[in-house]
């Protein structure tokens, strides 16, 4: 269960991130309501998640999760350019994130 906290805290994450923009520094209400919300859910799932997940595994991977999904969906949506090194680093990153989940930790494992 705490992966998929974990996971969702970082689907959150990119939510807030758009919002940001979206919000355009706190002027458009409705967009600013929704950042904060997403955040307060990002944050609480990503407590959560830690309950059971090492702080540096959790970290890494939601940060990671926020910020490969905010680059996409800059790609995607907000006209934002790439490269082959963009997406290079992105696949990376994508990468690690999985690399994180598949690693065992010995010491949670010994308990």
């Amino acid at each position: 269960m705490a992966w998929l906290y974990l996971i969702l805290a970082g689907l959150s994450e990119i939510v807030w991130a758009y919002g940001l923009k979206a919000a355009h520094g706190f002027t458009d209400v409705k967009w600013s309501l929704i950042t904060l919300f997403f955040m307060i859910i990002s944050f609480y799932l990503f407590a959560r998640a830690m309950r059971a997940i090492p702080i540096g595994t959790a970290y890494a991977v939601f940060t990671g999760i926020g910020a490969a999904g905010t680059a996409i969906i800059g790609i995607l949506f907000l006209n934002e350019g790439t490269s082959f090194l963009k997406i290079f680093s992105l696949t990376l990153l994508i990468l690690g994130i999985i690399g994180l989940k598949l690693a065992k930790d010995e010491k949670t494992e010994a308990k």
